[in-house]
């Protein structure tokens, strides 16, 4: 069986645009949580306002939103990797 580069099998072209995209993904969630904690320990520091809290609730909603589905897209991309390592691929 001849081998398949990578630039031209349609599997291995979806399975790095989707690793692309969930490291992005984390990358945004990951920067909503760290926005939140900072503008968090800024309001402990100063006082609490209705910005604040704002922020701080409207940070962790974006980071949710953009983290959970990247962590299980990394996954599974991770997954698949493996399989066809594991079936010499």
């Amino acid at each position: 069986m001849a081998a398949v580069s990578d630039e031209t099998d349609p599997i291995l072209v979806k399975r790095a645009k989707a690793a692309r995209l969930a490291s992005l993904g984390q990358r945004i969630g990951y920067l909503g949580f760290v926005v939140a904690v900072t503008v968090f320990v800024i309001g402990a520091v100063t006082e609490f306002n209705g910005t604040i809290v704002a922020i701080v609730t409207g940070s962790i909603i974006v980071g949710s939103i953009f983290l959970a589905p990247s962590i299980v897209l990394g996954y599974a991309v991770k997954a698949a990797e493996k399989e066809d390592r594991a079936q010499g691929r």
